[in-house]
């Protein structure tokens, strides 16, 4: 027995048309199906609901982050503030780490859209962080 990997991500909106607006235009994400409270996208493959409810976005660095290439980060820098997406200060980092872009959607979820994968950042902290087991 075991988890097979990501289902899909459920969010609580409080405002379907702005939700998928933002969705759509800012994120690219393609609308599948949709009912009165509730709708289903494609956002890079990932299966990505959204359902008019009570919005209480988690506090802290608790977020979703979507990869996104590094030739690419200027361009999706310059198209959020194009819409008036709102961009948060990154933390600093060095440039092995990637390259990311943090900002809410309309209800406050935080996102982030990153450069570099799994691999990569754990190959980075393998090379400069002597405080980190690895296993």
């Amino acid at each position: 027995m075991k988890i097979r990997g990501l289902n899909h991500i459920t969010f609580a909106v409080s405002n379907m048309d702005r939700a998928l607006e933002f969705y759509t235009r800012a994120l690219g994400a393609k609308l599948l199906c949709r009912a009165d409270k509730t709708c289903y996208l494609d956002l890079g493959g990932i299966w990505l609901a959204l359902n008019c409810g009570p919005v209480t976005p988690p506090q802290g660095y608790t977020h979703l982050a979507f990869s996104i290439d590094d030739a690419d980060f200027q361009t999706w820098r310059e198209h959020l503030l194009s819409l008036g997406v709102e961009l948060r200060s990154d933390r600093e980092r060095h440039e092995a780490e990637g390259k990311s872009l943090y900002f809410t959607d309309p209800d406050g979820h935080l996102l982030e859209l990153h450069t570099k994968n799994r691999a990569q950042r754990v190959d980075y902290y393998r090379r400069t962080r002597t405080d980190m087991e690895f296993y």
